[in-house]
């Protein structure tokens, strides 16, 4: 049995979405720094490399039948990925408005750059990455695959988790104490959670 993303008409609604969501972060692919110095410490190339090889190995692993949900769920499933998909990319271009110039593809941190704390930011301190991890998520789902999921989910989680680690010491560096003090009242990805 075919995944849905390749069935007619489920195909059009997954790969609409799929270019809708994925078609800013082209352009912040594009436009950030190619030259990015220490501070990015190649995490957009982490990200990148990371997430598109797992896509890589998690389409064709959809089509495994020892790695599908069940057929039963298969399309609940699949509008849960899709609707997940939108989700994401909604959550993903909210931040960039709360951000605004702050926002860069490449870790990018300076002495003057304002903590934003409005949106997604009054709960946590990288909504934005939370999103990303959710639209990979979903095109896991939306694949049908439980293997397929839970490799990009893996890998996602894996890649923003460095990136991360590499943003938070720039913006230490650079805002030093109130930084600290955003960090201490927000979880990273998961309200209450993590």
């Amino acid at each position: 049995m075919k995944p849905l993303p390749y069935v007619w008409p489920y195909a059009l609604v997954f790969w609409a979405v799929f270019i809708w969501a994925f078609w800013p972060e082209a352009r912040i692919v594009r436009t950030a720094r190619r030259t990015a110095g220490a501070t990015d410490a190649k995490s957009l190339q982490v990200m990148l490399y990371g997430m598109w090889g797992a896509l890589v190995v998690a389409f064709p692993l959809a089509w495994v039948p020892a790695l599908k949900f069940p057929a039963v769920s298969r399309f609940a499933i699949f509008w849960i990925g899709v609707a997940a998909l939108v989700a994401g990319s909604l959550l993903r271009r909210h931040c960039w408005r709360m951000l605004g110039a702050s926002f860069t593809g490449d870790v990018r941190a300076s002495g003057d750059q304002q903590i934003v704390t409005r949106g997604a930011y009054a709960v946590l301190r990288h909504p934005s990455y939370t999103a990303g991890i959710l639209m990979y998520l979903a095109i896991g789902l939306a694949l049908g695959s439980w293997f397929s999921a839970a490799l990009v989910a893996v890998a996602s989680f894996a890649t923003y988790s460095y990136r991360i680690s590499v943003e938070e010491r720039a913006l230490l560096a650079a805002l030093g104490e109130p930084y600290r003090r955003f960090m201490s009242t927000r979880k990273r990805l998961i309200p209450f959670v993590y």
